[in-house]
């Protein structure tokens, strides 16, 4: 086992793994040094897999959400949204090939201008995929965010983590492999979720523009334009990517309202109150207007005290009947755990969360938002944090299942919990 490191030096080794895909490296799985992930464990099909039913049938294999959990929804994304996507289609590219393509109307928390990044494929099918990197709500965070990202980035991006994990279009194991990928790089510092300018945190000299949500609108006008006919969409990303994927999810399922909708957290769970604190949750909404942002009708996801995010999951599928959800974690994501440390004490501090803290968490948030509402769970006995970008992807397997079975049984709208 190894040893803990120092307070200071998780938080800061936190701040950078919340996006380990902003980083050049080798191809090297987080947990090499253990070898594959391979445990025995237990394997629940919940929503029937002895049928595989496909998302894009709109009127088939819907779960059931009426089993005692309170959405406190009253809002259904399949039917509402008015918005219109109408913008320039992207430009064309080589099949296979990433590019990027500025968006002027986009920015990053310092201001500075961003994109996105497309590779076109063989497949009508589209993967959306929402970068890593942290968040910006106090010194150290921001400290250890990334602030810019253009087509420098990506360039670097593109050459090395482009062509690893999920997207990776060599390994025939890969359910979207050959699909068409838009990549959203993560620069606003909001988890994709904010939308306020000119804000001001602790010592920083200057002001935040956090506008990520604004951003994705701004995306969408292109994007939805671009692949429009798309017979299946999956949204997905890794752990600030994640959270970004959920909190903008009714938005991405209007968008597509022919398309068979899916969605993939890679390591955000939202946890219930008693572990991401309602005084953390309450600095997020400040400095990033995050309750304006959230999915109108989603009363319950805002607590009279700040807490209440944790209903955002149940809202959801309540929200997209016809969505195809997945939950991919550790038990004790040593990275998230850290993230959720800052509200311990009353957020009077950098604090700890022991990983079986975490863990029980992760099962109660299971028990009360995932299974009651038809989320397929994917619980991995590890600390390491994300699985989806790197040679993990392919190499996981918990009670006999692989990672990348169980995302191709999510997509074929099978849902199954499996865990150690």
């Amino acid at each position: 086992m190894r040893s803990a490191p120092h307070p200071l030096v998780l938080v800061l080794a936190a701040s950078a793994l919340l996006g380990l895909d902003g980083c050049a490296g080798d191809d090297t799985s987080a947990s090499a040094s253990e070898g594959d992930t391979e445990t025995s464990g237990t394997t629940t099909p919940t929503g029937g897999s002895d049928t595989e039913t496909s998302s894009s049938d709109a009127t088939t294999g819907d779960t059931d959400t009426g089993t005692g959990t309170d959405t406190g929804t009253d809002t259904d994304a399949d039917t509402t949204g008015g918005v219109v996507y109408d913008g320039e289609p992207l430009p064309p590219g080589e099949p296979g090939e990433w590019v990027w393509v500025d968006f002027p109307d986009a920015k990053c928390r310092t201001g500075a201008p961003t994109g996105i990044g497309v590779r076109y494929g063989s497949s009508d099918n589209l993967l959306i995929y929402l970068q890593g990197g942290g968040a910006c709500f106090n010194t150290l965070t921001c400290l250890n965010n990334p602030g810019s990202y253009d087509s420098g980035d990506f360039s670097g991006w593109s050459g090395s983590w482009g062509g690893w994990g999920i997207f990776n279009q060599d390994r025939p194991e890969n359910p979207v492999g050959d699909w068409n990928v838009v990549y959203i790089p993560y620069c606003s510092g909001d988890v994709f979720a904010g939308d306020r300018e000119g804000v001001f945190i602790d010592e920083q000299p200057d002001p935040m523009d956090f506008v990520g949500h604004r951003n994705i609108d701004a995306f969408l006008q292109r994007v939805v334009p671009t692949f429009a006919d798309a017979p299946e969409v999956l949204i997905t990303g890794a752990s600030a990517g994640g959270f970004g994927g959920g909190f903008n999810f009714i938005r991405f399922a209007e968008a597509f309202p022919k398309s068979g909708i899916s969605f993939v957290d890679d390591s955000a769970p939202i946890l219930g109150d008693e572990y991401v604190t309602p005084c953390l949750q309450q600095q997020w909404r400040d400095l990033w207007g995050l309750t304006e942002t959230l999915p109108p009708g989603c009363d319950a996801c805002t607590g009279a005290d700040g807490g209440g995010l944790t209903n955002i999951a149940s809202y959801l599928a309540a929200a997209v009947p016809r969505a195809n959800l997945g939950l991919i974690s550790s038990t004790r994501d040593g990275t998230i755990s850290i993230f959720y440390a800052f509200g311990v004490d009353d957020c009077s501090g950098f604090g700890t969360m022991p990983g079986g803290v975490f863990e029980a968490g992760l099962y109660e948030y299971r028990a009360t938002q995932l299974g009651p509402s038809g989320w397929a769970s994917y619980f991995i006995p590890s600390t390491e944090h994300v699985w989806t970008q790197n040679s993990d992807f392919y190499d996981t397997e918990v009670g006999g299942v692989l990672l990348t079975d169980w995302l191709q049984d999510l997509l074929d709208g099978v849902i199954v919990e499996v865990e150690p």
